[in-house]
């Protein structure tokens, strides 16, 4: 905008025509420009493209879709559209990139239970159909282990455990931690691939104790536990690989970091309408509690 060089120039006493002569400008419409210097569109432009950097900068790992959410989360309205254009004017993107799938590499083991989910990755209620699985990652000390259970309702994380060996314990531990967190899970169906882990002989009397329900995929279907695939995706891309990482004390810590406070309470997910799973089961209790 070249207009307010013009302005400029005639406080300091150069006239308005020389101004636009030389610099082959109309005067109506610099006149028009001093009725009303910025035009409200221009307003709201920037007033959307500052509430989308605010939300990068406090998350850089956010891409388009979430930095619209939280931006209208602060007030700030816009179409997904809209916060992509604004995003690519500015130059923001996400601080992570898509990684490539991780393989098991390994032949899985015969299945110990039916398939009960059958892909159908949705609950009416919390503690119906929980899916788990294990992820691995290295680090200078060795590789850690996450084992983590994801409740399809509100896709909260509702156990987890990590340690350096990947053993049938990794699995029985994330089982506990669930179970301690949501009370009674009488007749949840707990969903999984085919690792020993999960086939162990210890899995089945912790299932039979806590009265669940055990289901498996078939062999080499991936998208049995698509849904729990989708979230170790998540963790690669904003923890995992987001750095070369020392110890496992170290990832430990940024992996629980992630989970309970990120994923939990700042990640709105488009399934949830928009809330994260802490809000979301927040606002299905809150309607019960007043339904009763």
């Amino acid at each position: 905008m070249i207009y307010p060089l013009v302005s400029e120039l005639a406080a300091s006493g150069i006239p308005v025509t020389v101004s636009c002569r030389v610099l082959k400008l109309a005067r109506q419409p610099y006149y028009r420009w001093r009725k009303s210097p910025i035009a409200d569109a221009e307003i709201l432009r920037a007033n959307r493209m500052n509430a989308l950097v605010d939300a990068h900068r406090e998350d850089p790992e956010f891409g388009c879709r979430f930095l619209h959410h939280q931006a209208r989360r602060a007030g700030v309205r816009m179409s997904r559209r809209t916060a992509w254009v604004l995003c690519r004017a500015a130059g923001i993107s996400s601080a992570v990139q898509r990684q490539r799938r991780r393989g098991k590499g390994h032949r899985p083991g015969p299945p110990v239970f039916d398939d009960f989910v059958k892909r159908q990755f949705t609950a009416d209620a919390p503690n119906r159909v929980w899916l788990t699985d294990i992820t691995e990652h290295w680090t200078s000390e060795g590789k850690l282990y996450c084992c983590a259970i994801k409740d399809v309702f509100s896709n909260r994380i509702v156990g987890y455990s990590i340690a350096d060996r990947m053993t049938s314990k990794l699995a029985g531990d994330a089982l506990t931690n669930a179970v301690r967190r949501r009370g009674d899970v009488a007749g949840c169906i707990l969903h999984a691939d085919r690792g020993s882990q999960f086939r162990s002989r210890k899995m089945g009397l912790a299932l039979s104790r806590h009265s669940m329900i055990g289901s498996m995929g078939r062999v080499a279907s991936a998208g049995d536990n698509a849904a729990m695939e989708s979230f170790w995706a998540l963790l690669q891309k904003n923890v995992l690989n987001r750095q070369t990482w020392t110890t496992r004390a170290d990832l430990r810590l940024a992996i629980v970091t992630w989970i309970e406070r990120t994923y939990h309470h700042r990640r709105p997910q488009d399934r949830l309408g928009g809330l994260t799973p802490i809000e979301y089961e927040t606002k299905i209790n809150t309607n019960k509690a007043l339904a009763a």
